[in-house]
């Protein structure tokens, strides 16, 4: 799965992927994929709130310079809530 597409100007392909553990907990599955223009904000709508997934997000910022970043982060997301055979999958 690509975040970018390669060439000569790199376009963004997703902004965020969000995974998770099938119900027979075999395999890591995509649940949602979000589009470029998306917000971090909608990503972290779109995440569970009593539930574990993992996470890819591509984040744009500025840097104190006045420099347009980005950086893709990892996540494990989870809550203190959910039943201790989940969390060991974490």
């Amino acid at each position: 799965m690509s975040f970018r597409v390669r060439g000569a100007a790199e376009e963004k392909v997703h902004r965020y992927v969000i995974f998770k553990i099938d119900e027979k907990k075999k395999e890591v599955v995509v649940e949602k994929t979000g589009d470029p223009a998306e917000s971090y904000d909608d990503f972290t709508v779109a995440l569970p709130e009593n539930d574990c997934r993992y996470a890819v997000h591509d984040f744009d910022f500025v840097t104190p310079e006045n420099c347009q970043k980005s950086k893709i982060f990892f996540i494990a997301w989870y809550t203190f809530i959910i039943d201790i055979r989940v969390s060991c999958f974490l």
